[in-house]
């Protein structure tokens, strides 16, 4: 392993083992860290928005540290949709099984659980979370293939 820059598929990259090493004990925090952030919009400052943001960017922090491109292979955009796609389907099941209910779309207190609202939010929060980390880690994969790689999938089709 050497400090020289190699021409990868995905452009320039430099392997540093002190930032990989980084990344593999900071990352784990990092996450949970949004995870909490997620789950207190209720409460406090934060929620969902902000919790998908920084889990979209842990997963920014692994691709800079092993590359970018190798990062795009492990995490398929299969999955990627999958977030997204979960979450808004959470959010529509909670949402309109108030309706069902007989309640508003999104009145928690018609379900039939103790503490309904608070749980419910995070609920939706949780969600809201994973709607935007999955955009969030979507266009950060759009962006860094570049005009180039767009160009020649393009012509090949």
């Amino acid at each position: 392993m050497s400090d020289v820059p190699e021409e990868t598929e995905g452009g320039l990259y430099v392997e540093s083992t002190i930032i990989m090493t980084t990344v593999r004990v900071v990352a784990p925090f990092v996450l949970t860290f949004a995870i909490f952030i997620m789950f207190h919009g209720a409460d406090s400052p934060g929620g969902g928005f902000q919790g998908g943001v920084i889990a979209g960017a842990t997963l920014m922090m692994v691709a800079f540290a092993f590359g970018i491109e190798s990062t795009r292979h492990w995490v398929n955009g299969g999955l990627v949709a999958a977030l997204a796609g979960g979450g808004v389907a959470v959010f529509a099941l909670v949402g309109l099984g108030s309706v069902v209910l007989g309640g508003s779309f999104l009145e928690y207190d018609v379900y039939p659980i103790y503490h309904a609202s608070k749980y419910g939010i995070e609920l939706v929060e949780f969600a809201i979370g994973g709607i935007v980390a999955g955009v969030v880690i979507g266009l950060f994969f759009v962006i860094a293939a570049g005009f180039d790689h767009a160009v020649s999938e393009e012509a090949e089709r």
